[in-house]
């Protein structure tokens, strides 16, 4: 048994230390998520609590043959996204100053930035932002899910609690409104290009 499995047995036994040792091995991948789709950190902070706290009070209706942190993340993803159908909250921040190593639109060679490129990249950034505004709650997530986080779709579907046609679908219909708003100010080669499933947002 791993050590994860064992936190995870004693903890739907009572021992609250052994969720806490889970809470601290899961708190940057959760708090991500809720910031990826929050787009503001305290009320990722906020959401990230809540998750853990539905989590420890259903630890014990954890079936231990699911992995638990898509069983984790399922709990979070539908909490951000009720939080965003309550309050309307549809944005996304595309910047993640510093929030962790797999941000999109990183160029390949950080010497290599010239002030023009950067700004361009920027303004980019800030087109895709404003389209991902227009997104259903559900398909921003299957997006920030796929594209931020490489998640197959199959995960995703654990996730959302969606069939895997249903993501595919709900992928493609995303990709295809965000091109759509984008080509209202300019192209958007990157996305018309980008092949199905690939990690390019």
């Amino acid at each position: 048994m791993s050590e994860e499995s064992t936190w995870v047995l004693q903890a739907q036994q009572g021992d609250d230390e052994a969720f806490t040792r889970l809470v601290e091995h899961y708190q940057t991948p959760v708090y991500n998520l809720c910031y990826r789709m929050l787009g503001e950190p305290e009320a990722a902070e906020d959401a990230s609590q809540e998750a853990f706290m539905r989590a420890y009070q259903n630890i014990s209706r954890y079936d231990r043959q699911r992995p638990f942190a898509t069983w984790l993340l399922s709990i979070t993803a539908h909490y951000c996204i009720d939080r965003l159908r309550r309050r309307k909250f549809g944005f996304i921040s595309l910047d993640d100053e510093g929030e962790d190593d797999d941000r999109p639109f990183e160029l390949p060679d950080a010497n290599a930035i010239n002030p023009e490129h950067a700004t361009v990249q920027r303004e980019e950034q800030a087109q895709v932002h404003e389209a991902l505004q227009g997104l259903d709650a559900t398909d921003r997530a299957a997006i920030v899910l796929r594209y931020w986080y490489d998640f197959s779709e199959i995960e995703i579907s654990e996730n959302l609690g969606l069939t895997v046609s249903a993501v595919k679908s709900r992928l493609f219909r995303a990709r295809k409104a965000v091109a759509r708003l984008l080509q209202k100010n300019a192209p958007a080669p990157h996305l018309e290009r980008m092949p199905y499933g690939s990690p390019a947002l």
